[in-house]
């Protein structure tokens, strides 16, 4: 039977719209990842042309999040989103007219990456800085972790559907993610709350004010961290192209399973951690995951074969997932609404370095040492990383409870 605490969150009418909004968002989003990938590889055959996609995501994010975040706190933050996944549209309008007219060239798809790097800098701290206005306290835990299952639930099949519809032509998987990403900024614009809006006055200082107040508490400080470096190193999305073709030798439908499977074992601990939230050691149960996200991502480096390499990928990213939900329940109960914008910057700087810069780095040492090189060692990096982080913050490591 269904938990009680966990059905009142179906009562919450703008929290499901906003579900609604996100999930087609971000299936919308995955399945441009895997088209763009896709279609990178098929143009350049090149990793490091891979890691770049990645980069020019990164780059113009990092200069714009700060503002963003600021932008968040001040702003309507549904309207912000709304925006964001309008500017993502084009993208994929761009993208339609670029392969049918013939000029879908390695410089398009790095250019329409930076309009994407920076659509998402503002999306992320309004995304995130939604929630806790939206659902009581007492069930932002479930709220967050419901938030992941459907944002899982899109992992999985937009890698999936993309590859799939990619078999049909890039186009067609552009003009179904283009329609999502309409589908969602529509809904966006419904949403409703009492939105407080900082009164600070737009400075360098307020700005960076999201900076200050994570670097103070070193609580907040480990967890974003600990996030930052684990996935970094460990994480191995850039390299499924070649390991999809050269390696386990299968094809676009290869690689969309590969690029669900992660999520497939996140959705599986975001349901359960919806259902059964942590109410003890929090710390130590983070730690632990990242370490074994490190194990998972060893073994999916050395196999050979596709359905072993599919369930180590859902393990490190159930694994993941415990780390997720536990570092945004953190930030959310840690931070007041007025600054939630500016640390939500913060933590998609993190967010942003382990996933595109980490992708630039997963194609830059698979140039040096091989694609299973590069697994094999961001895999040892990333229990390297938990065993550090237990002795550099051990305020974390102590952390009992979310509250």
């Amino acid at each position: 039977m269904l938990d009680t605490r966990l059905s009142d969150l179906f009562g919450q009418g703008q929290f499901l719209r906003f579900l609604v909004a996100r999930l087609a968002g971000t299936l919308a989003n995955q399945m441009l990842m895997v088209a763009l990938a896709w279609q990178m590889y098929d143009i350049t055959s090149s990793a490091w042309d891979l890691g770049l996609v990645g980069l020019f995501q990164f780059v113009p994010a990092l200069l714009t999040i700060l503002p963003a975040g600021h932008v968040a706190d001040r702003q309507h933050r549904g309207r912000i989103f709304a925006v964001c996944m309008l500017m993502q549209a084009a993208v994929a309008l761009v993208l339609v007219a670029a392969t049918d007219g013939g000029f879908a060239t390695r410089g398009l798809i790095l250019a329409v990456s930076v309009v994407l790097g920076v659509a998402r800098a503002f999306q992320m701290p309004a995304q995130q800085a939604l929630a806790p206005s939206l659902v009581p306290q007492d069930l932002l835990q479930r709220a967050v972790a419901l938030s992941s299952s459907t944002m899982q639930v899109a992992v999985i099949c937009g890698p999936a559907l993309g590859g799939l519809l990619y078999v049909r032509g890039a186009t067609t998987v552009y003009v179904c993610a283009g329609l999502m990403l309409l589908l969602s900024s529509l809904l966006m614009l419904f949403v409703r709350y009492q939105h407080r809006h900082s009164a600070a006055v737009a400075s360098w200082r307020t700005v960076f004010a999201g900076i200050a107040f994570v670097w103070q508490r070193k609580v907040l400080l480990g967890a974003i961290s600990l996030d930052l470096f684990a996935v970094l190193l460990g994480g191995a999305t850039a390299l499924l192209p070649i390991y999809a073709r050269d390696i386990l030798h299968t094809g676009p439908e290869g690689l969309g399973l590969l690029r669900a499977a992660p999520a497939a074992g996140a959705l599986a601990m975001s349901l359960a951690l919806a259902r059964w939230p942590l109410h003890r050691r929090v710390g130590r149960r983070m730690l632990a995951a990242v370490a074994l996200f490190g194990v998972a991502t060893v073994v999916f480096g050395l196999s050979r074969h596709f359905l072993l390499s599919l369930i180590a990928l859902a393990v490190s990213g159930a694994a993941d997932n415990i780390s997720v939900v536990t570092r945004l329940t953190l930030v959310q109960l840690d931070t007041p609404d007025e600054m939630r914008g500016r640390v939500g910057a913060v933590n998609s700087i993190f967010i942003g370095a382990s996933n595109q810069l980490g992708e630039f780095e997963s194609g830059a040492t698979a140039a040096l040492f091989g694609p299973i090189g590069s697994v094999v060692l961001g895999g040892i990096g990333t229990l390297l990383v938990a065993v550090t982080w237990r002795r550099l913050f051990p305020l974390l490591t102590q952390r009992d409870r979310m509250v």
